[in-house]
């Protein structure tokens, strides 16, 4: 990273790899900032690598996780911005409530402790990982019919499954289990400080298809912050569904954060 630039870190979520995250980083860096995408715990340096050895990134939890992004960031001399995906969403709004990061993008973002009601489809995503407990302390992939549900839906088929050849890698399955028993566990990772006045803003996005997360999940989200004097915006794209950070359309969420960050002079 360079120095005199605002820094971004991006964060993926589960089942893609830092790799995807190629094209905004370039755009960032295009923008002005100085970006770096940086792989959870046990990740390798590239999508074989992570496939060849899902071993590397079983049992990792949310704790661990954000620790980890927090450890990386604590590198880099300040406090960046961070932009996250799906559980990338979620580990950035924990950067953000616990201090590390000066603002934060959430694109449709896993729900945080207190988000109540998930739609049918996020169940059915869910329970590719809850159906077998021995899950929690495994990795867990997509087949191509999963990834298809999860993210391509509002995508060609072709489209879907080259991006799922290209980009899916194996997960934790701990921090699913995590965020699903996160309103009834005290201390749970999941949880952020919803009435923190001193954070930097939050942008919170939403997909109209998504299946993964929901536009209703992240209108949830966005509502837990209500409390809160500190900036918390929802940007909805009706037609897009979970690919939308990976897909041939990814340039028009990458300008609209682009566009939120200018706003608010980051």
């Amino acid at each position: 990273m360079e120095s005199g630039r605002a820094r971004v870190v991006v964060v993926h979520g589960r089942w893609l790899h830092a790799e995807s995250w190629t094209p905004w980083v370039d755009a960032f860096n295009e923008a002005g900032y100085s970006a770096s995408a940086v792989g959870w715990p046990g990740d390798g340096d590239t999508v074989a690598e992570t496939r060849a050895n899902a071993d590397r990134v079983a049992g990792h939890g949310l704790a661990e996780v954000v620790a980890h992004y927090a450890s990386e960031i604590g590198k880099l001399g300040g406090k960046p911005i961070v932009v996250g995906h799906s559980f990338g969403g979620l580990i950035a709004q924990r950067l953000l409530s616990d201090g590390s990061a000066a603002a934060a993008v959430a694109i449709d973002p896993a729900p945080p402790k207190g988000v109540l009601f998930l739609p049918p489809s996020a169940l059915r995503v869910a329970s590719i990982a809850l159906r077998n407990p021995a899950n929690r302390s495994r990795a867990v992939s997509l087949t191509k019919e999963q990834f298809r549900y999860g993210f391509g839906n509002a995508l060609s088929r072709q489209e879907s499954d080259e991006l799922w050849e290209r980009w899916s890698i194996p997960s934790p399955g701990k921090p699913l289990f995590e965020a699903a028993l996160a309103n009834i566990t005290p201390h749970s990772p999941a949880a952020v400080d919803r009435h923190d006045a001193t954070r930097g803003p939050l942008l919170i996005t939403a997909g109209g298809k998504d299946h993964t997360v929901p536009a209703a999940i992240s209108r949830q989200t966005q509502k837990l912050y209500r409390n809160s004097p500190a900036v918390t915006e929802l940007r909805t794209f009706a037609d897009r569904g979970h690919s939308l950070t990976i897909d041939s359309r990814w340039r028009e969420v990458a300008d609209s954060v682009l566009g939120w960050l200018g706003e608010r002079g980051l």
